[in-house]
């Protein structure tokens, strides 16, 4: 055996045994001809000690090691004096006294170093050219080694519900329903490609249809889209599909199941039900369908406080039915005024004027260049509404386009809260977003799926898709965690002749549907069960749940924000031979 324990396993216990450990060297120091080395594996760190009056062949052998040498030591473990011990580790209590010290292999110079703190001021991109220097860090490990316990505990709890795990292809058919897709040329065919999977989503129902009834796959995604902190070009979600089931069904089953994996994670099994509000009122109260429920400073109606107001801006919106908010970011009054200019200019790519504000000064003195147009009473109504106390920092949007108020008023929030430092690290506040607009309108007026174009719409709005499509609501649901969308799904439509009035609002053609969609239209005409699922996004979970700042510190080998694995120098160009093989040439004219 290349060692009998591993350099974290070794314990008071064990002292007087004679012991093999391997791994790397973390570090190593002479005192007067005596060396120490703290030996490190993953699972720990231990002291070997190496005095030429134990052995000097070890002792010898000892001087030629250098940091990330890896080397195997033979030795007694011996408890370490009293005032010698080290409470920092679990193997505090012992060293190993080295009898034979051999250097399985010689390390170069690192290009960083691996001491965790010396290691965070690296720049990332330099740490990802050599991740697997990098991955030795303990917080890597710690990282990879806490999703791995998700990961179980998401396979334990599935099985318990009785879902099966299902793989499905890899190489499948482009059906752009959002990111462009990543191609992969058919050599046996000319012409022809294959796609990566942006989801299984269209596999999911089929599944359902041939009678899997409770379906999940810790499933690859591939998207080629711009990238960002919690997203990368592959990915993984927890995919699930369930048959004969409700919105409220498929509640409890991920209910149930985020439990379980906060547990796992180490945290406190949050209580359940999850909280539930509608796609309405987040937007209402948050202008977000992503809310933060870890502080306050919701957004506010004021519309009772201006009504009949002599403040022109304000009147004429609420005049011809717009709306005006406002948000109190208590203690912001400080705020430069060079960041209210930034926020006014944020406003306008609202389709907003600009911004109007207070500065709650010290002794309560208001300061704003549209106070002198309140009324005493609207000054009144407005101090009880949004309990303005000193130091406040008001901020008010009007428009008639209530949803960009509300979005604008919802991105000033994160912003402030921010700012100001409110937001807790360590809570963790969960919420099911809940009846989605079926459809939002694109740039060219055309009505888009908001979810997806197999989206079931509520039964009670059915009747809205002849009449007013734009306000119907769908059975679609997201579960959000700080402030995080972890997870989109739905109740799928399973009726053929509902799909159908689906793809004709969305303005698909006869040719279109059966080229894109046809496989799924003829399963559907096959006794389809009624069916829904979700897909939880693993890595953005992860990532909450390890507290790391992007999905790259969950991710063993990520790519980078330009989607460049840097250690691997990927994507990179092919010889002429491979392009020849699979009928490709690069030097096409540019399209129309």
């Amino acid at each position: 055996m290349k060692r009998t324990h591993t350099c974290g396993e070794l314990r008071a216990s064990d002292v007087g045994e004679t012991i093999r450990i391997c791994g790397w060297v973390d570090t190593v120091r002479d005192h007067g001809g005596i060396l120490f080395i703290d030996l490190r594996d993953r699972y720990g760190l231990t002291q070997v000690v190496c005095d030429p009056d134990d052995s000097a062949e070890a002792a010898e052998a000892a001087k030629q090691t250098r940091p990330e040498y890896v080397i195997q030591v033979e030795g007694l473990v011996r408890a370490r004096p009293a005032d010698m011990v080290n409470e920092r580790l679990p193997t505090g209590e012992i060293e190993v006294v080295g009898a034979t010290l051999t250097i399985l292999n010689r390390s170069k110079t690192p290009p960083f170093p691996l001491e965790e703190d010396k290691a965070a001021k690296v720049h990332e991109e330099l740490r990802l050219e050599s991740r697997y220097l990098d991955l030795r860090r303990a917080s890597m490990q710690e990282r990879l080694r806490l999703r791995h316990k998700m990961a179980i505990a998401v396979r334990k709890y599935m099985d318990e519900q009785e879902f099966i795990e299902v793989e499905t292809p890899i190489l499948t058919k482009s059906t752009p329903e959002g990111a462009r897709d990543y191609l992969v040329p058919n050599r046996v065919t000319p012409g022809t490609f294959y796609a990566l999977p942006q989801a299984p989503q269209q596999y999911k129902q089929l599944l359902m249809v041939g009678g899997m009834d409770r379906y999940f796959q810790m499933a690859r995604c591939f998207r080629d889209e711009d990238l960002r902190a919690d997203r990368q070009p592959e990915f993984t979600q927890i995919d699930v599909e369930m048959s004969f089931v409700d919105a409220e069904d498929l509640y409890g089953v991920v209910d149930g199941l985020l439990a379980d994996v906060m547990e796992a994670s180490g945290h406190p099994r949050p209580e359940l039900p999850l909280p539930r509000m509608t796609w309405h009122e987040a937007m209402d109260r948050f202008g977000s369908d992503k809310p933060d429920l870890r502080y306050g400073w919701e957004l506010t109606d004021l519309k009772n406080v201006f009504e009949g107001t002599a403040f022109k801006v304000f009147g004429s919106i609420l005049s011809k039915g717009g709306v005006v908010k406002a948000i109190n970011a208590k203690g912001l009054a400080g705020v430069p005024i060079r960041q209210i200019d930034e926020w006014t200019e944020l406003a306008k790519t609202f389709g907003m004027g600009g911004l109007a504000y207070i500065r709650v000064q010290e002794g309560g003195n208001w300061k704003s260049p549209i106070v002198k147009f309140f009324s005493e009473e609207e000054q009144g109504n407005l101090k009880e509404t949004l309990e303005i106390e000193e130091g406040d920092l008001v901020l008010f949007a009007a428009s008639a386009d209530a949803l960009s108020v509300n979005e604008f008023l919802g991105r000033l929030r994160v912003e402030c809260a921010q700012q100001a430092g409110i937001i807790p690290e360590h809570e963790f506040r969960f919420t099911w977003v809940t009846e989605f607009p079926l459809f939002e309108t694109n740039e060219a007026g055309r009505l888009v799926p908001m979810h997806h174009p197999f989206t079931s719409p509520l039964p009670e709005d059915e009747s809205m898709l002849d009449s007013d499509p734009a306000h119907a609501r769908a059975i679609a649901y997201d579960i959000v965690l700080n402030g995080v969308e972890l997870g989109s799904g739905s109740i799928r439509i399973h009726d053929p002749g509902l799909q159908g009035r689906m793809f004709d609002l969305l303005k698909i053609s006869e040719e279109e549907k059966q080229s894109r969609f046809g496989h799924l239209l003829n399963a559907l005409a096959y006794g389809a069960p009624p069916h829904g699922g979700i897909a939880l996004g693993f890595d953005r979970l992860a990532l909450l749940m390890a507290g790391g700042d992007t999905i790259r510190d969950v991710i063993a080998f990520p790519k980078n924000h330009k989607g460049i694995d840097l250690m691997m120098e990927a994507p990179s160009p092919v010889d002429a031979k491979q392009l020849h093989d699979v009928h490709i040439q690069l030097d096409l004219p540019p399209v129309e």
